[in-house]
């Protein structure tokens, strides 16, 4: 290769490498600054109103000064299926001592959903994102998907998958003591 192709080879690589880096910054009053954070752990947990099975609203915002275990299922899940006796389980210990553990189905019918609860002997609160409007918000790409937010309303943890009792007991020590 003669002087000259190297030398325009070695200028463009470099001009790229330049434009990759000015491109990968962003200055803090940029883009990320104009949206609000992803549901993330030590962001708020972002506020929603959904109906439950016996058709009243349920506010996030009505839970705060509360843990919330926030978990988003379907009854056609199987791995879902799989850790709602854990779930069960935790809302029959620690319901009394403030911590809610709230359900939230993805797009069925209160129908299904209330025939699913009561073949498992599940009662704890359950809300119905009938449009996956919240499932969006806060990123939900795969189901079971567990928030663990704090009395002040702040993701502390969160779990993609089924839980056993040792994860949740693991997850669970970042919200309540």
């Amino acid at each position: 290769m003669n002087r000259n192709r190297w030398l325009t080879l070695t200028g463009i690589i470099l001009l790229f490498g330049l434009a990759a880096l000015i491109w990968g910054r962003v200055p803090a009053e940029g883009i990320d600054a104009a949206l609000p954070p992803a549901p993330a752990v030590n962001h708020p947990a972002p506020a929603f109103t959904l109906n439950t099975l016996d058709g009243e609203q349920l506010e996030l915002a009505d839970l705060q000064g509360q843990p919330v275990v926030l978990n988003f299922w379907a009854t056609w899940c199987g791995p879902c299926r799989a850790e709602m006796p854990e779930l069960q389980r935790l809302h029959e210990q620690l319901s009394r001592a403030g911590v809610v553990v709230l359900g939230v189905n993805q797009n069925e019918t209160p129908d299904i959903v209330s025939r699913y609860r009561e073949g498992l002997g599940i009662d704890f609160p359950t809300v119905i994102d009938q449009r996956l409007r919240v499932s969006r918000e806060y990123a939900v790409n795969s189901i079971p998907t567990t928030f663990f937010i704090d009395r002040d309303g702040v993701i502390q943890r969160t779990f993609i998958g089924p839980m056993t009792d040792a994860v949740l007991a693991q997850n669970l020590k970042a919200i309540y003591p």
